[in-house]
């Protein structure tokens, strides 16, 4: 089945990666004025990474898949509602950027909330582009690099949306329309404590909010914050597709892992904590 049409007004955001002009949809894609040509997967993505690559893959195939699954379960659905609610505070944005957004899970949440917005989700990930480019038939997915310079306009997006992923302040700062808004999702310290001793998870760095300081600040004032928690109650195969989807997965053999999870109660309750901040321009 063919991918539908890519959004005019989400397209209308993109720049080259080559030269920095305008990008617009062709049968094949996309292209700029200067004929550089970008063309679009079947899966309905494009990619976008600068001249020479990127040395980011993104997560696997595996880590997709897993997370495709535990948030198509509605396990994180309080989060998705929490950046929904400090994305659409104040004048309703008509333009979203979800950075690192995996699947598009979240931004098709947010979507859902503002009618007449449109969204990209950009990740270095192909596997998750090949899943966000279907996630909401107002939003549209780009393999880029988060750390290089990002594959859109200047001034042309009214929210930045970071769920668990990496900030760029500067590349944030640029392309936010003069009265944006950055929002970020980052855990709090019991975010899935139940878990992280029993199955030896990473742990949540207690500098984390002062490291998100320091990397934004010097770009962006931050504007508030507001915190999401609940409890999930999991069975043992929704711990391990947990486990799975995240960074946990690279430090875990699947035997190990295994074994700790059959040694938890079933189901298991388990915290969801984080915090939701907001950063505009200077």
């Amino acid at each position: 089945m063919s991918p539908p049409p890519l959004p005019a007004a989400a397209v209308a955001l993109l720049a080259c990666p080559v030269c920095d002009r305008q990008l617009a949809a062709d049968p094949a894609g996309l292209r700029c004025a200067a004929g550089h040509a970008f063309d679009r997967a079947r899966q309905g993505h494009v990619t976008l990474l600068p001249p020479g690559g990127s040395p980011h893959e993104g997560d696997s195939a595996t880590m997709v898949a897993d997370r495709a699954d535990f948030l198509a379960a509605g396990h994180y659905g309080g989060i998705t509602a929490a950046l929904a609610d400090a994305a659409l505070t104040g004048p309703p944005p008509h333009t979203l950027l979800d950075l690192g957004g995996g699947t598009g899970a979240h931004l098709a949440g947010v979507l859902d909330r503002a009618p007449d917005a449109v969204g990209v989700v950009v990740d270095a990930s192909r596997y998750a582009a090949r899943r966000a480019a279907r996630a909401h038939p107002r939003a549209m997915a780009v393999v880029a690099d988060s750390w290089a310079r990002w594959p859109v306009r200047d001034a042309s997006v009214d929210r930045v949306l970071v769920v668990f992923a990496p900030r760029n302040g500067a590349e944030t700062t640029r392309v936010l329309a003069p009265d944006g808004r950055l929002v970020v999702v980052t855990p709090a310290a019991d975010h899935l404590a139940e878990l992280v001793g029993p199955l030896g998870l990473l742990r949540v760095d207690p500098a984390k909010a002062d490291r998100l300081a320091a990397a934004l600040e010097p770009h962006l004032n931050p504007a508030g914050t507001a915190g999401h928690r609940s409890v999930l109650e999991l069975d043992h195969a929704a711990v391990r597709t947990l486990v799975g989807m995240g960074p946990h997965a690279r430090h875990l053999a699947p035997a190990e892992l295994a074994a700790r999870v059959a040694a938890l109660p079933d189901p298991v309750r388990v915290t969801v904590a984080v915090d939701v901040g907001s950063w505009t321009r200077h």
